[in-house]
């Protein structure tokens, strides 16, 4: 008698979350990196692309759904945690990660942002900071530095720079990180820690905007940034943590700013309508026939 055994499931490889649409960002721009280390990261971690949603907002930067060979939603301007948190609510089975820009998520999205660490929704922010707004062709973003020329700010920028890290941590997001998009090997280590967190994760990227800021390119960027694990940085430390945040200027640290040594659940963890399984998996007491009338008031 002859015992057939299932084949092993072939490991993935970056190819197998390439979308068939190619990436049609300006060449050089730093979210071709911030693409490739998260499809690389994924296939490390063994996530099944049909176990995976990437949600986005609006800006060239959340064109990267549509790259990306999983399931994907390219939503509103602002509104991609809004609808990340729903999905994984709805699904909390599901890997959720939300990628925007900085004008996207620091700007118009700023309160989801807020809420969603408040309410530790188990998922993986990845922001793609530029400094700049460049779908709109190079106006001053809530990241872009005082005094900054732009588009809108001919003069120099008025306004003091946001600073998402130093938020984040004061809203108690328990996994707080930043990469830099030509530091790949680097990134990729932060990308992968952060979509294993049981919680709300961010993981802010320097992604240089080669068209419309040619202030903070490359070049600047490489002459500033600094790794914080090879300077002895306390990834456990809070306040250590807060400290590190507000350095800018001659030396910008990246990497591991915080992650919470004991950290708390997250929301799908607590509420009690979650913890049977999955909202998608119970049956809806609904009828086929009411069923189609509610997918017919949609259409």
């Amino acid at each position: 008698m002859t015992t057939l055994t299932a084949p092993a499931p072939r490991k993935l490889e970056l190819k197998n979350f390439k979308a068939d649409v190619a990436p049609d960002w300006c060449p050089g721009c730093g979210d071709f990196g911030v693409l490739n280390v998260l499809q690389k990261a994924c296939a490390e971690l063994e996530i099944q692309p049909h176990e995976l949603l990437v949600v986005s907002g609006i800006g060239c930067s959340s064109n990267l759904p549509g790259f990306f060979r999983s399931y994907g939603v390219h939503s509103l301007h602002g509104r991609a945690l809004a609808f990340a948190t729903g999905a994984k609510l709805a699904n909390h089975a599901l890997t959720v990660i939300a990628t925007g820009g900085d004008g996207d998520g620091y700007g118009i999205g700023l309160n989801h942002f807020i809420q969603a660490m408040r309410r530790n929704i188990n998922l993986t922010y990845i922001v793609m900071n530029n400094e700049i707004y460049g779908l709109t062709t190079g106006q001053t973003s809530p990241t872009s530095e005082q005094g900054m020329t732009t588009k809108s700010t001919p003069n120099g920028n008025l306004e003091q720079m946001l600073n998402p890290l130093a938020l984040a941590l004061a809203s108690g997001c328990g996994y707080v990180a930043r990469g830099f998009s030509g530091d790949p090997k680097h990134l990729l280590k932060l990308y992968m820690d952060a979509i294993q967190y049981p919680g709300f994760a961010l993981v802010d990227v320097f992604s240089p905007c080669v068209t419309f800021n040619k202030q903070n390119t490359y070049h600047w960027f490489r002459d500033r940034v600094y790794r914080l694990e090879d300077n002895g940085h306390d990834a456990g430390s809070f306040h250590g943590a807060m400290e590190r945040a507000m350095e800018w200027g001659g030396k910008i640290p990246i990497g591991l700013f915080f992650r919470n040594p004991n950290p708390r659940p997250s929301l799908d963890k607590l509420d009690p309508a979650l913890q049977d399984g999955p909202l998608v998996g119970k049956p809806s007491g609904l009828s086929a026939e009411q069923r189609r009338e509610l997918v017919a008031e949609f259409m």
